[in-house]
């Protein structure tokens, strides 16, 4: 106590060093209950850690018998705090091949042998496809956004656009967007856009992918969204900076339209606007690309495809 009160501590002080000694003596027997129950199963398991901080500190404790799995869904603190874990890792499953190339370089950087890339297994997302997809309605042209409004979605973007179509009196073209955007849009400045807010019936919510012409996203950052796998099965040509995994399934012309630029956003604006006019005029070529990517989607995003890549993998680990 008089060491405490002689460095300028307080009771509070104290109380908060006392509580964070408390904490750590109980993560250190709370890693050791949860790898003696792992160790102890007669028959080994397989431990999958998803990014888990908690995972990665009991791993030089599981018995080396046990093979160990983690899944990498982005590139953030975790790709630093998981490489002294490295050893201890069978396999690295990440889900987005720009994240792929990402940790190489870190592994590069960091001088982490090639052995450990070698071990990395690209896995990625996957969707419940719709059982039946109807053809869109050839009266005007549906642009919808799907997902938050957070900074990083850049929503506003969007609601630019809309207004700048509108104000143009660019006829038969709707925006409607799906999920919370209320900290980037105020429904009574922008009556001209369709906000759907959160929406938790999947039937509800395919009918409004069947109802879209186009998927918008002007996002500064992604991995390769969920949204993108559902309105491609869905049919709808897709209008994206180009960022993350997107780049790899959208071809600029062919199945949507990707931003020249990312951070300009004056730029994305006006490239939105003459891209949605443009397939609202050019029906034929918006009939090709939703065809297209219902094709695409269908070959690539089923939750088949997504379950036997996993079981194959935890057979391989298992041999």
């Amino acid at each position: 106590m008089n060491d405490f009160k002689k460095s300028g501590c307080d009771i509070k002080d104290i109380s908060t060093y006392t509580d964070n000694k408390l904490l750590y003596f109980l993560n250190l027997v709370y890693r050791g209950i949860i790898t003696g129950y792992i160790n102890s199963q007669q028959k080994p398991p397989v431990v999958f850690n998803g990014q888990c901080n908690f995972g990665y500190k009991i791993s030089p404790w599981v018995n080396k018998i046990i093979p160990q799995i983690e899944l990498i869904h982005s590139f953030n603190t975790f790709s630093y705090i998981r490489i002294p874990f490295l050893p201890f890792i069978r396999t690295t499953v990440m889900i987005s091949k720009k994240r792929i190339e990402d940790h190489k370089e870190q592994y590069k950087r960091n001088k982490i042998p090639a052995s450990f890339v070698e071990r990395i297994q690209y896995i990625p997302n996957a969707i419940s496809l719709p059982q039946n997809v109807s053809h869109k309605n050839d009266n005007g042209l549906t642009v919808l956004y799907v997902g938050r409004g957070t900074k990083e979605k850049r929503v506003e973007i969007i609601a630019e656009i809309a207004r700048e179509l509108r104000s143009d009196n660019t006829e038969f073209i709707k925006f409607e967007m799906l999920g919370d955007v209320t900290l980037a849009i105020d429904k009574k400045t922008h009556p001209f856009i369709k906000l759907h807010g959160n929406i938790n019936d999947e039937r509800l919510i395919s009918e409004i992918y069947g109802r879209a012409h186009v998927l918008i996203l002007t996002s500064t950052t992604e991995g390769f969204p969920l949204v993108i796998m559902e309105a491609m099965a869905h049919g709808c040509a897709i209008l994206s900076t180009s960022v993350g995994d997107i780049p790899y399934h959208v071809k600029d012309g062919e199945n949507g339209f990707l931003f020249s630029k990312r951070e300009d956003e004056k730029l994305i604006i006006n490239e939105a606007k003459e891209k949605i006019t443009w397939l609202r005029d050019h029906r034929v070529e918006l009939k090709r690309i939703e065809e297209t990517n219902i094709n695409y989607a269908n070959h690539n995003f089923g939750i088949e495809r997504f379950n036997k890549n996993y079981q194959d993998l935890f057979s391989s680990v298992k041999s």
